[in-house]
């Protein structure tokens, strides 16, 4: 454990130090300004401890943003709109709502691509296509269009989700489902196998392996959309609407403490799928 945890341990603080520094150097000229203006000349010491004490600094220190997190979730009620976990919860549903129909969208693409040569030729390009189209182009489209029919709320954010995480599933359920051998797939005919059997007891199990790894880049990618589905529609609640709020306002601390709870929200889904792999593989036998 002392091997594996040295590492990641020596990043983090590489990371931390680097942040510090930064703060100072992108923070300075505030404190120089002050300084200036009130016609006194700053230490070293006192010039650091202003960097890293600003209400409204260009980049907060570390310190500052884990005084933010602490007050946003431990002070602060999960029902408060000022919470983070509140504002998590709303990204969660449509993050969890975009991935589920994300991953059936992906996998029913994924099987009528390897079984289907029409699909392989025609739907597989367009697909791939679909992702050279910047999000934050669609988004707005996509919540108008969806608005102008009369849905809003939860659905429009989960459509942006669902776009950007159903790409990954589909490629890694098709190379999945294309994984068996040529020597398995004559073993099944030997057998007399129909493509039904076939494909339940060889190609869907060979493609656990990746589908699980499509899974873990789809949880994130559809995190990503959910934040992005909040900032074109006025929203008023979720991790977007957080870091919306905190760029009118000028308020660094509060972007960064939303960052920072949005990379542990991706952090904590992407390891529960984790888990669920490594207990999915060692009952088929595969780890």
């Amino acid at each position: 454990m002392t091997r594996s945890l040295l590492p990641v341990l020596t990043v983090v603080s590489a990371i931390f130090a680097m942040w510090y520094v930064a703060s100072v150097f992108l923070n300075a000229p505030w404190a120089y300004d002050n300084a200036a203006r009130a016609g006194v000349e700053l230490s070293t010491a006192e010039l650091i401890a202003d960097t890293w004490a600003q209400d409204k600094p260009k980049l907060p220190a570390p310190h500052q943003v884990a005084v933010e997190l602490w007050q946003t979730t431990v002070e602060k009620k999960v029902t408060s709109k000022r919470s983070l976990i509140y504002h998590a919860w709303i990204t969660f549903s449509s993050t969890m709502l975009g991935f589920v129909l994300g991953t059936l969208l992906g996998i029913a693409l994924a099987v009528g691509i390897v079984f289907n040569r029409t699909m392989d030729m025609s739907v597989m390009p367009w697909v791939i296509a679909s992702q050279t189209i910047p999000i934050l182009a669609i988004a707005p489209m996509i919540i108008v269009v969806l608005n102008a029919v009369g849905i809003s709320g939860l659905l429009p954010k989960a459509v942006i989700s669902m776009y950007l995480s159903f790409f990954p599933v589909v490629v890694g359920m098709v190379k999945g489902l294309r994984s068996p051998s040529v020597m398995q797939l004559d073993q099944m005919r030997t057998w007399n196998a129909s493509p039904a059997q076939t494909f339940w007891r060889l190609r869907f199990p060979s493609s656990m392996p990746y589908l699980f790894t499509s899974l873990k880049i789809a949880m994130a990618a559809s995190l990503v959309g959910a934040i992005v589905g909040e900032l074109p529609t006025g929203a008023v609640a979720g991790l977007g609407a957080r870091l919306l709020a905190g760029s009118y306002y000028g308020q660094t601390i509060q972007i960064w403490s939303a960052l920072i709870m949005a990379a542990a929200l991706a952090a904590a889904l992407v390891g529960i799928i984790g888990v669920l792999q490594r207990i999915t593989l060692r009952r088929m036998g595969m780890a």
